[in-house]
């Protein structure tokens, strides 16, 4: 997949493949029965979204190749296995990565998942989605939170959202005998926010504050930390966030045994640092260096990708707050002048 970014737009582009992978795809699948041939729609029959056997052979071909990718900082090894938020974040990192270290990761260890389990919901139509969660031998205790997506049958498996938890943390999902999960719309208001909803939601509750979210290191914390270093001697920081929803960073979500619903969205977001007269913005890292275009003399823009976990509970449940549970963010370009 070929993916653009622009700081002229502030936004991420898709490809032209991208949007045409957009367009809904007739799936057909065909089943043999006494009396002859039934056709089954994928875009109208309510099927699970992928075969436990595909979901394993996705996990294992996204390690594969991000560990390729991650040893010889090369993003276009592991480009067509990533997509959306995860796709943004990695595709910079690898490129700073290769900016800094043109033979490759000097500390690469490869990425081990074990424990892996698969949560697969069944829905109708596109795209198709999955949830992994793993142990994994980066990121301390901490379980990796994979969701796998494709837009139509041709399409490989790719990875559009990583978030790290604690081990426990994940509610219990709902599933039905067979032990497939419930895909919630993303329009549904069967929870105190709609899916949909929650991207903009959470870019309104970092600028102005509010009641939606319940405090927690990724809501109140994160907004106090603003506070506190957007005026400092010498330096003003200036934040900027917005919704990010688009394409392949659409929200997915599930059905919790309680009746509310985990989400996975993303969101967009601008770090201005701008130096008073007769100082300086403070040296960046290498990282943000080979991301960087334009001379910083006295401000820094830095662009970031974020995709979230939130819970939101069931409408008249608990206090009626979204708690976000985990939140990977990563920066994707920068301009200084």
């Amino acid at each position: 997949m070929t993916r653009e970014r622009s700081l002229t737009t502030g936004r991420p582009r898709l490809s032209g493949r991208d949007r045409n992978a957009l367009v809904a795809v007739s799936l057909t699948a065909v089943s043999l029965t006494a009396s002859g041939c039934v056709v089954v729609h994928g875009e109208r029959e309510v099927l699970p979204t992928a075969t436990r056997a595909e979901a394993a052979k996705a996990v294992q071909q996204f390690t594969a190749a991000y560990n390729e990718a991650d040893a010889a900082y090369d993003g276009s090894l592991d480009a067509e296995y990533t997509t959306g938020a995860l796709g943004a974040i990695d595709a910079a990192r690898l490129k700073a990565g290769r900016v800094n270290h043109p033979d490759g990761n000097p500390q690469h260890t490869p990425l081990a998942l074990t424990d892996v389990r698969y949560t697969i919901p069944k829905k109708a139509g596109w795209p198709r989605w999955f949830v992994a969660d793993a142990q994994a031998n980066k990121g301390g205790d901490a379980r990796w939170v994979l969701v796998f997506t494709r837009n139509a049958p041709a399409d490989r498996w790719q990875a559009a959202y990583l978030t790290l938890v604690a081990p426990g943390a994940l509610p219990e999902f709902s599933k039905d005998k067979d032990g497939w999960a419930e895909a919630v719309p993303a329009g549904s208001a069967g929870a105190v926010r709609a899916p949909k909803n929650l991207s903009a939601d959470y870019a309104a509750y970092l600028r102005t504050g509010g009641g939606t979210f319940a405090d927690g290191a990724y809501t109140s914390e994160l907004r106090s930390t603003r506070a506190k270093n957007s005026s400092k001697p010498g330096l003003a920081t200036q934040y900027v966030d917005e919704p990010l929803t688009g394409g392949d960073f659409a929200p997915l979500a599930l059905r919790t045994a309680d009746g509310g619903t985990l989400v996975f969205f993303s969101t967009h977001h601008y770090v201005k640092q701008t130096a008073a007269a007769g100082a300086s913005v403070p040296a960046p890292n290498q990282n943000v260096r080979a991301l960087t275009t334009g001379e910083i003399t006295r401000s820094l823009t830095m662009e970031f990708v974020a995709n979230e976990m939130a819970v939101a509970p069931a409408k008249g449940s608990g206090d009626g707050k979204v708690s976000v549970l985990s939140r990977l963010e990563g920066l994707t370009a920068a301009k200084g002048e």
